[in-house]
């Protein structure tokens, strides 16, 4: 499966990379002719839209929504991906999907360490590190309260780091590229979930064994 990673300056494209290669991908740099997009998250939210747009993946990546070609966002990459973000004063995000990143108000800021996600079947911990979250009517498991993972359309956005997970975080990259090959259209996920609401989405990708 062909994977092409969005590249804004982020700290985590090697480890993203990584992540992938060892579940047997190839990475590609053209966005359009990917298998699964990725936008991944380190870095601040203005100048990761700044470069974007510098790079045309901005439209390369709202093309795929049109074209229902999948997306996967992780961290910041979730939260470039809603409407806004509260983030740097305030920045217009990609608009994939509904909703607004707020800076976090309740616990520890920023939020750092492991944590569970509601609907996990594995009762696997994964890896967050983040100050900001979704809010967003597509989001589809929790963890602690915050948004874990949001999905609308052929998108579907992390808040925590698979790539820094260990094996829970192969273990859901595994599982959503199996989603991705079982699908009749081979590049998108949002047959899979057409006609479903939210809640009977939610949590469905993460309880799969």
């Amino acid at each position: 499966m062909k994977i092409a990673i969005c590249d804004y300056g982020a700290g985590n494209v090697r480890s993203v990379e990584l992540a992938f290669r060892r579940l047997r991908c190839e990475v590609v740099d053209d966005v359009s002719v990917a298998d699964l997009a990725v936008l991944p998250g380190v870095g601040s939210a203005r100048s990761a839209m700044a470069e974007l747009r510098v790079r045309g993946n901005d439209e390369a990546l709202r093309l795929r929504m049109e074209q229902g070609r999948a997306v996967l966002g992780i961290c910041l990459g979730l939260q470039l991906a809603l409407e806004s973000t509260e983030e740097d004063g305030g920045v217009d995000g990609l608009a994939l999907l509904p909703g607004r990143a707020v800076r976090l108000r309740e616990g520890r800021v920023p939020r750092i360490g492991w944590a569970d996600v509601d609907g996990d079947g594995d009762g696997d911990a994964y890896y967050f590190a983040h100050s900001f979250a979704a809010e967003t009517p597509a989001a589809t498991a929790f963890s602690e309260g915050v948004v874990a993972e949001a999905r609308a359309g052929s998108f579907v956005g992390v808040q925590f780091h698979p790539e820094k997970s260990g094996a829970a975080g192969a273990r859901y990259l595994g599982r959503l590229l199996a989603e991705l090959e079982q699908l009749s259209s081979g590049n998108s996920y949002s047959l899979a979930y057409e006609g479903a609401d939210v809640a009977g989405r939610a949590g469905a990708f993460l309880s799969r064994g």
